[in-house]
């Protein structure tokens, strides 16, 4: 078993090592050929005129990461912390199943809730058309809440009880104590939540295509569309060809640069804590 268990290990090494390989490969060739500056930081994406620059997409993926970070993280934490350590069992037994349904609801479903519901909501509550950096923001805020709840709600329940039983016996409420005590003690595991939320939201990619306008271009407000850089990719991979498919696959390794930096963020958090 020991074997089994080192096999499945490298596997798993494995698979992302090729992936690299496979995304660095393909991917800086292209960004040789148009410039790193021309691309990285380049504000038109034409391909029929040879202009790759997905400035615009980094933006939009960071607008609608964070606006999602902002509406599912408060949420998600107050939601763990009520699981947790207020809430009855009797009602637990219905709100949890509930909340791992919302994780095994494909996104596909959600980006047809956010066309029919949101987009209506965002178009006649703020003007716009709708299709904008709000409503994918609040869309994917809703999409990242059953990763942190989970993660957060585990992380809290794994704080030693004394930690508890110390908070009340200087006086402090259960609410306080909850809140003051528990929740900073589960930090590490409420942070990877957050991280994992923060990973899954980057890069959804179908519910984003549906609500979020897809304009390759500098937004300029939150009820403006734009495009992010997994939905350039899905959008335009079907016809690409040559320096386009290759300007594409470069735009996959910017991503994954991305997702490393967070995960590498993480990690030196944790040693420093």
């Amino acid at each position: 078993m020991r074997v089994v268990f080192m096999l499945s290990a490298l596997i798993s090494v494995l698979a992302v090592f090729l992936i690299c390989v496979f995304l660095f490969a393909n991917g800086f060739p292209a960004i040789a050929k148009i410039g790193a500056g021309e691309f990285l930081l380049g504000r038109n994406w034409r391909p029929s005129n040879d202009l790759y620059g997905i400035f615009p997409m980094i933006l939009g993926s960071l607008y609608v990461t964070a606006g999602a970070v902002l509406v599912g993280v408060p949420i998600g934490i107050l939601s763990a912390l009520f699981l947790a350590l207020f809430c009855p069992k009797s009602l637990y037994r219905l709100v949890k199943p509930a909340i791992e349904l919302l994780a095994g609801i494909p996104s596909v479903v959600y980006g047809f809730f956010g066309m029919v519901v949101l987009v209506p909501w965002v178009r006649r509550s703020f003007g716009g058309h709708g299709n904008s950096i709000l409503t994918a923001s609040l869309l994917l805020g809703v999409m990242i809440l059953p990763t942190i709840i989970n993660v957060s709600e585990s992380a809290i329940r794994a704080v030693p009880r004394s930690y508890y039983e110390g908070g009340l016996a200087l006086g402090s409420s259960h609410e306080r104590t909850s809140l003051f005590i528990l929740l900073p003690a589960a930090k590490s595991g409420v942070f990877a939540g957050i991280v994992l939320g923060i990973g899954r939201a980057i890069g959804e990619t179908m519910a984003v295509i549906m609500v979020a306008g897809n304009q390759p271009r500098l937004p300029n407000g939150i009820l403006k569309g734009v495009r992010t850089l997994t939905a350039n990719i899905v959008i335009e991979m079907g016809y690409a060809a040559e320096l386009h498919r290759e300007a594409l696959i470069a735009t996959g390794a910017v991503l994954f640069v991305f997702i490393l930096i967070i995960n590498l963020s993480f990690t030196l958090v944790n040693r420093r804590d």
